[in-house]
């Protein structure tokens, strides 16, 4: 009786450090922007080392095991192939989404497929247990087809009637909200980000030396807000 307890034990004890090891995996890693403020990747943490990095649009851009990371994150971080198991969507799987990833390690991925929304075909819809939906054809141009929202976590873009320094960047995700300068702010750090929460940045502009123009003056290229960490390239 006593080993058949302990045998239990030792089964729930696994079954608790899985879950605990899924719960951990599959969370926003980093978002990347460009110097000039533009949206570049999300990236995710699905477990065994391996880091996913999607557009805004929901496509794979890339994926592997982190190789090296820059403790300074002012570059991507270098991506290895992943050694353990993968594998993709078969030549017989639906056509949005044949020859995608499938699943990583334990993370499974799905995609929208050609007859559930035309428009959202192909698209990456769940990635583990993180559900993902997007801006419809008939939203503001400067946005749709977009993320709309990550698991609990809603993201929104500037739409095209705002200052033409923000239209089409990234605006909020969660209760993270990003500004950027505007089109009647100087030339050399028109359109880069202005804040990120509460950090705020500043560029060098004309009165400073030739060279530094549009460098970065005051604000870290890599900062945590709201437990998302973002960087800027």
């Amino acid at each position: 009786m006593a080993k058949k307890c302990t045998a239990r034990l030792i089964l729930l004890f696994g079954l608790l450090l899985s879950s605990l090891a899924t719960l951990h995996a599959q969370v926003i890693n980093s978002i990347s922007l460009s110097s000039g403020g533009d949206f570049e990747t999300v990236a995710f943490d699905v477990g065994d080392g391996v880091i996913v990095h999607l557009s805004k649009t929901g496509t794979l851009v890339r994926w592997g095991a982190i190789a090296f990371a820059n403790r300074n994150n002012n570059f991507p971080e270098r991506l290895e192939a992943y050694t353990g198991k993968a594998d993709f969507f078969v030549s017989t799987s639906d056509s949005a989404f044949r020859g995608k990833i499938q699943f990583i390690g334990r993370t499974y991925f799905t995609y929208f497929s050609s007859f559930e929304n035309q428009y959202l075909a192909g698209k990456v819809k769940t990635i583990g247990n993180i559900t993902f939906d997007y801006y419809r054809e008939f939203e503001n141009e400067s946005f749709k087809g977009n993320v709309k929202s990550i698991g609990g976590q809603a993201v929104s873009w500037y739409p095209s009637f705002e200052n033409s320094g923000a239209v089409g960047k990234l605006r909020s995700i969660g209760n993270t909200s990003l500004t950027y300068y505007g089109s009647f702010d100087e030339a050399s750090f028109r359109g880069k980000v202005k804040t990120i929460g509460n950090v705020a940045y500043s560029y060098y502009g004309r009165n400073d030396l030739p060279q530094n123009r549009g460098g970065l003056k005051t604000g870290s290229p890599t900062v945590n807000v709201n437990g998302i960490t973002f960087l800027i390239r």
